[in-house]
């Protein structure tokens, strides 16, 4: 049955019934997101997962904690595995890559062509607790992104980052320190019943 209030997003019953690996409570994902290897996806508490966002798995993982949201047209390629940690969240358009081509002509590119003329990049993305990644921004494989940490909108993140930083440009570099205010913002919210 259609959720009157929520249209746009499968219910969590029909959620249940996908083959995700996991799927939390109160998780909303919209009918219009392309999902691939939801065998290879788990979702815990409390998400919601906006469209036309696409989601791929097909190899790797993709890990999402609670809290978390994920802003319309983002595109998750999860074949190195990708971590998005409790109340972390990604603003419309990001986009995660797990796994990259070589560019620098010294190997073949894209799918169509065998894995042995092909040199490709595979390494997980992890972004930390409390992490937010501005509209427009790009992570490449083999970051991490550490807690509490924010990233600009049209960032472009090629390097691991240190918690608690605001972050911006490309590539994206430390501003100054991110408050920590937060934090107290999330003990009271578990408190509440």
């Amino acid at each position: 049955m259609e959720n009157p209030f929520n249209p746009g997003y499968w219910t969590e019953d029909e959620l249940s019934t996908f083959g995700f690996c996991k799927i939390g409570t109160n998780v909303r994902v919209a009918k219009n997101c392309t999902i691939i290897g939801m065998q290879n996806i788990s979702i815990a508490d409390n998400v919601r997962i906006d469209g036309p966002t696409v989601m791929s798995a097909s190899s790797g993982y993709i890990r999402i904690g609670s809290h978390v949201h994920i802003g319309g047209m983002a595109f998750l390629a999860g074949g190195g595995g990708i971590e998005l940690a409790d109340f972390s969240g990604l603003s419309q358009g990001v986009r995660i890559y797990s796994t990259s081509d070589d560019y620098s002509g010294a190997a073949l590119t894209n799918p169509t062509v065998p894995k042995d003329y092909l040199n490709v990049k595979v390494a997980p993305v992890t972004l930390g607790r409390h992490v937010i990644v501005g509209s427009g921004s790009v992570i490449l494989p083999g970051c991490s992104i550490g807690e509490g940490s924010s990233i600009g909108a049209l960032s472009l993140v090629t390097k691991s980052l240190d918690p608690w930083g605001v972050y911006f440009g490309t590539p994206a570099r430390r501003l100054r320190a991110r408050s920590r205010k937060l934090l107290k913002l999330e003990q009271e919210l578990v408190k509440k019943p």
